[in-house]
């Protein structure tokens, strides 16, 4: 992979490599909240964007780079 590059110039806004854990903690709160709901038989379920803030994850968004360096673009 040593030539391989990115093709479009979009990357995350702090030098936070993944949001794997932030997301992982998300879904489970969903999940248990939604379980808490049918169990109480209120259907009206939760979403992803009512229970958690995707700017609070670690890499706080994306942003796209308009004179990216070939630094920036190696995968």
């Amino acid at each position: 992979m040593s030539r391989s590059r990115k093709k479009t110039p979009i990357t995350g806004i702090t030098t936070a490599v993944t949001e794997k854990e932030n997301k992982r903690d998300a879904n489970r709160k969903l999940r248990r909240l939604n379980k808490i709901k049918i169990h109480k038989r209120d259907y009206d379920l939760f979403l992803l964007r009512e229970i958690s803030n995707v700017w609070g994850f670690d890499k706080d968004g994306k942003r796209y780079l308009k004179d990216a360096s070939k630094r920036c673009l190696m995968k």
